[in-house]
């Protein structure tokens, strides 16, 4: 072998082996994964575990014994998902977020795993039947900082005051103590937490949701391999009826 060819396979194999391990870091085997502990029943935090658990932990889960790679669950508040993300605190995010243009402008969405819309809820001897933000009008109603329903309910003009709030129970907690009149979350989670006793409030069965979005799971933009790798897991685990499963052994069909 002369010099030449020893040069060539030299760089031939130093190819191969920068491709080997740029394969081995793109399949990694395990993600850190940031779920927030107060989305019952998509992620909240088991205080006999003291792990995190939910829908989207089992989905997540799920799609990893199908690409081969196993879950880190850290527990995150739901405003800091995003920023963990970006920074490289956590890999992916598994919660009840919706793929909304505007989240998409910053991370990179999955296809969807779920979808669902705003539920309300007022104080249990509100009795009125609500089917829309019309029937409102002059009203404090409380919405979960970060959602997709903030903006949509400071925008219309009947509601007297939109307050912002850090989870889904402190609005609950106000509606019940008569401090604000309704509040908004999302639809499932709502009507979960109520079904096990979770406040003084009720769910207004006559509303209608307008603000209905898919729930998906995030990367970091710029890591298209990951985000195939996520898809490529999704789309096995409906074809195998797997999420249609999860789905209804959290009863929220």
């Amino acid at each position: 072998m002369n010099k030449t060819t020893r040069m060539m396979r030299s760089a031939v194999l130093a190819l191969v082996a920068s491709g080997a391990l740029a394969g081995a870091a793109l399949a990694q085997d395990t993600y850190k994964v940031g779920s927030t502990p107060s989305g019952v029943p998509f992620t909240f935090l088991d205080v006999q575990t003291n792990e995190i658990d939910g829908v989207m932990v089992d989905i997540i889960n799920a799609i990893g014994e199908q690409e081969g790679f196993t879950t880190d669950i850290e527990a995150t508040q739901w405003s800091a998902l995003i920023p963990s993300l970006t920074s490289g605190k956590i890999d992916v995010i598994a919660a009840a977020m919706y793929a909304t243009e505007e989240r998409a402008k910053v991370v990179a969405f999955t296809d969807p795993v779920y979808s669902y819309g705003e539920g309300l809820f007022v104080p249990k001897d509100d009795t009125t039947a609500y089917t829309s933000l019309d029937d409102l009008e002059g009203k404090v109603v409380g919405a979960q900082v970060g959602t997709a329903y903030v903006a949509p309910l400071q925008a219309h003009g009947g509601l007297k005051e939109v307050k912002v709030y850090d989870t889904i129970a402190d609005i609950m907690r106000d509606v019940s103590l008569g401090r604000i009149d309704a509040g908004f979350g999302d639809r499932p989670i709502v009507a979960y937490q109520l079904s096990q006793g979770a406040a003084d409030v009720r769910l207004v069965p006559e509303y209608e949701s307008t603000i209905v979005g898919n729930v998906a799971i995030a990367v970091r933009q710029n890591e298209p391999e990951l985000l195939e790798r996520m898809n490529s897991g999704i789309a096995k685990i409906k074809e195998s009826g797997r999420l249609d499963e999860i789905i209804a052994e959290w009863g929220i069909e």
